[in-house]
C-alpha cells in the first residue's frame, strides 16, 4: 500500500495549469504515493492530458455526470488506499519537498491529524503566514480559515474513526467546514514554509462562488460560536481593535486599543497614558 494518496479533482482545468499540477507532485522528493485524478466533467474529459504521463502511481477516474466539487473530494477519500491523504488543486504547484515534510511531521507527531503550510499566492508573489500552534489555529478557525487546504495532508485514519467527510451543504467553503469538524477530534500544525504556490485567477472557486463562498464562510463562523464558545472568547480576548480620537478632523490625539479583556489609550499614537482592565471571566459583568 502507498504511504501517501494525492487528491486531485479535475474540472475543465486549463491545460498548462493542469500539466504544471501533475509535474510537481510527479518530481516530489517523496516517491511513496499513488496520485489519484477525478475529472468531474464527463463531457470534457482531461485523460489525453493526464495519461501523457507515463508514471504508473497516476490513477485516473472519470464521473459519469457531473457530482461537484464536494462528492468528488469525498469520493477520492473513498478511493484511497494511503494512510495520509494530500490534498492538491488542480491549478496549483506543490514544491519539490512538500510531500517529504509533511509526512516526516505526521510521522513523528501522531497526535496531529491535519499538517499544512504556508503558501505563496501566485502571481501576487504574496506569502501566507499562517499560524502554526495548534491552539493557535484552533482559536483563528473560529473567524477564518488558517489552514490552506491545497498544502494539507489528512491521517485517512481520524476522518474514518470520527466519520467526518466533506459536507456539500457547506460547498465551496467545503474545506472550513472539514477543519473546523476535526477541532475535537485531532491536532493541527502548519509548517512555517512555503510549500506550495497557488494560483489566483479568474477560474478559481473563490472568484466564480465569491458571493456564496463568503455566505457559507459567516454561516461557519457563526456555527463556530456555538459548536465552541470556549475557542471564540479566546479569539476575542485576543483581537485588537483600533480607534482614534481626532482634533478637527485632522491632528491624532488618541489611539485606542481595546480587546476583550482591556482598553489601552494612547496620545498622539504613541504616548500610553491609561489602561481600563475589563473582567477575565466568561459571563461577567
Amino acid at each position: 500500500m502507498p504511504k501517501v494518496s494525492v487528491l486531485m479533482p479535475v474540472y475543465k482545468t486549463n491545460e498548462k495549469y493542469l500539466r504544471e499540477a501533475i509535474s510537481s507532485i510527479l518530481n516530489q522528493t517523496f516517491t511513496d504515493f499513488e496520485f489519484l485524478i477525478l475529472d468531474d466533467c464527463p463531457d470534457d474529459d482531461r485523460e489525453a492530458i493526464v495519461m501523457s504521463y507515463a508514471d504508473k502511481r497516476i490513477k485516473y477516474y472519470k464521473n459519469e455526470q457531473n457530482l461537484g466539487i464536494t462528492p468528488s473530494r469525498n469520493k477520492l477519500i473513498d478511493i484511497a488506499k494511503g494512510e495520509y491523504l494530500a490534498i492538491f488543486d488542480h491549478d496549483d504547484i506543490s514544491h519539490p519537498q512538500r510531500l517529504e515534510k509533511e509526512v516526516l511531521y505526521l510521522d513523528s507527531h501522531p497526535e496531529v491529524g491535519v499538517v499544512s503550510s504556508w503558501i505563496r499566492k501566485i502571481p501576487q508573489n504574496k506569502v501566507s503566514h499562517n499560524p502554526s500552534d495548534n491552539q493557535d489555529i484552533k482559536i483563528s478557525l473560529v473567524n477564518h480559515d488558517v489552514v490552506a487546504h491545497s498544502a494539507s495532508m489528512i491521517r485517512k485514519s481520524v476522518l474514518v474513526a470520527n466519520n467526518i467527510h466533506y459536507e456539500e451543504e457547506y460547498s465551496p467553503s467545503e474545506d472550513y467546514a472539514l477543519w473546523c469538524k476535526l477541532l475535537d477530534y485531532t491536532e493541527f500544525y502548519n509548517i512555517p514554509e512555503v510549500l506550495l504556490d497557488y494560483r489566483q485567477h479568474e477560474g478559481n472557486t473563490s472568484k466564480k462562488q465569491q458571493n456564496k463562498m463568503e455566505l457559507m464562510t459567516w454561516k461557519i463562523r457563526s456555527l463556530m460560536r456555538v459548536w465552541h464558545p470556549e475557542l471564540y472568547y479566546e479569539y476575542e480576548m485576543r483581537t485588537k481593535h483600533v480607534s482614534y480620537v481626532e482634533l478637527f478632523g485632522l491632528i491624532p490625539l488618541l489611539k485606542i486599543v481595546t480587546t476583550a479583556s482591556r482598553t489601552k489609550i494612547y496620545l498622539f499614537n504613541k504616548i500610553f497614558i491609561l489602561k481600563i482592565k475589563r473582567s477575565d471571566r466568561l459571563g461577567d459583568k
